[in-house]
């Protein structure tokens, strides 16, 4: 495939942050889902089991006690224990009729992430009553991993007693920073005194893999402050850390203040200074024995810490993901629920599917989409695209990973790709050029 490149707008000349998502989570293009392809689930799933396909189990909580001004997900600050059992029974109900299609019918759960919104809102007995509905639909016995996303605020020794009696072996505290300010600036619910409390109960419970968020470049941030925050982020010593750079999609409160003062550029940092906080967090991690595993995320011990959700989504692994907004794929087929509460408790009310759009995959999007993915691991085998897929990435993406090469974001040798710390640290960015030429219009912005 031959395409001509342009050097992509922001790099160099324009680093401020303007409003958009460059973070690539998926492919195609969620803008390219659409409702006239929802029918395409219901074929999958009366299909017989696949044999050699890994099930993962996704549910959305979508309540929180604040909502973040960067946030974009589907999150709800107003609903009372009596609409939150309700949003729970809708779910289980949606998930019940799922799990009886002959598509994943028997099947067990590979992997069990519960995100959000904030999983940890929720009291003990709602999460208790939850898990073993899920369980009794999809069994977790033979799991990987069960992920957990928590904020701090909301965890004491009892609320984490309650998580980890669950199942859970992957708790994720949404830290973000450590100064008060900034996380009151950037209307996050936690304050700093919370976070050494939740990690310390949530360590001497024994959770097999704690993982704390950082972003770097939030409103009111400094180098100084940044310094900081990598610095108490070591002497925690977390199992993992996942640092993203600050952005500011357009369904955000930072956005809605950008758009009313009729401003382009975002209070935030811009796009060298994210990437040089970010590099710096790397070398103080690896000088602290952490490794680099990806463009997000260090790792203290990466032969027993392993991301089996991330992983298992790359390569391709089926998704029964149930709650408002929430994203899954069954058999090349990609689909999204209702991003409303009100139609998606209608829908799931009247016995009908919540799916809002779908898009049925082709082989070509499933191999642009393994390797752009997996890009953000920082390095890539030939072989491993030719066995799958029959696909040699030098022959199908030769004019991209010659532009990588030539601009010092990656070298190439004989058996595979190696991005160098400037190309992962805007892997995001470079990837949109990988898409395909149908898939690059809208790929900025959705």
């Amino acid at each position: 495939m031959q395409t001509t490149l342009e050097k992509p707008a922001t790099e160099k000349k324009v680093e401020k942050t303007e409003a958009g998502n460059y973070f690539v989570s998926n492919y195609p293009p969620f803008s390219f889902w659409k409702p006239d392809q929802v029918h395409l689930v219901d074929e999958v799933l009366q299909r017989p089991a696949p044999p050699d396909i890994p099930l993962g189990v996704y549910f959305h909580i979508p309540f929180c006690r604040k909502r973040c001004h960067f946030c974009y997900f589907k999150v709800y600050t107003d609903k009372n224990a009596g609409e939150i059992k309700a949003y729970i029974d809708a779910g289980m109900r949606e998930m019940e009729r799922l799990a009886a299609r002959p598509y994943l019918k028997g099947r067990k759960a590979h992997f069990v992430y519960f995100g959000g919104g904030t999983p940890s809102y929720l009291s003990v007995p709602q999460l208790k009553d939850l898990s073993e509905r899920m369980k009794a639909l999809v069994p977790w016995d033979e799991a990987e991993e069960v992920a957990f996303e928590a904020e701090p605020g909301t965890l004491n020794e009892v609320k984490l007693t309650g998580i980890r009696e669950i199942g859970v072996t992957r708790l994720s505290l949404g830290v973000e920073n450590f100064d008060d300010h900034i996380l009151e600036s950037n209307g996050r619910a936690h304050r700093s005194g919370e976070i050494g409390k939740a990690y310390n109960f949530a360590r001497g419970l024994g959770f097999e893999h704690i993982n704390i968020d950082l972003i770097a470049g939030m409103m009111n941030e400094t180098e100084a402050n940044w310094k900081v925050c990598v610095a108490k982020a070591i002497e925690m010593q977390p199992d993992a850390v996942t640092i993203y750079q600050m952005e500011v999609p357009y369904n955000t409160t930072m956005y809605q203040q950008m758009k009313a003062e009729g401003k382009v550029t975002a209070p935030v940092a811009d796009w060298q200074t994210k990437r040089d906080w970010v590099s710096h967090a790397f070398d103080e991690f690896q000088k602290a024995g952490y490794t680099v595993t990806s463009a997000y995320t260090v790792v203290k011990d990466p032969k027993r810490i392993k991301f089996v959700y991330r992983d298992s989504l790359w390569d391709g692994a089926d998704l029964l993901s149930c709650g408002v907004a929430s994203f899954g794929h069954f058999g090349g087929v990609h689909y999204q629920n209702q991003a409303d509460v009100g139609p998606y408790m209608q829908a799931v009310d009247a016995g009908k599917p919540p799916i809002f759009r779908a898009y049925q995959t082709t082989h070509e999007d499933r191999f642009v989409r393994e390797f752009i993915l997996k890009l953000k691991l920082g390095r890539s085998e030939w072989a491993h695209y030719i066995q799958k897929f029959g696909e040699d990435p030098r022959k199908h993406f030769g004019p991209q990973l010659d532009y990588l090469a030539k601009e010092g974001f990656a070298t190439l040798d004989a058996d595979g790709i190696t991005l160098t710390r400037d190309g992962l640290l805007q892997v995001d960015r470079l990837l949109h050029d990988f898409f395909l030429p149908q898939h690059r219009q809208y790929a900025r912005y959705t």
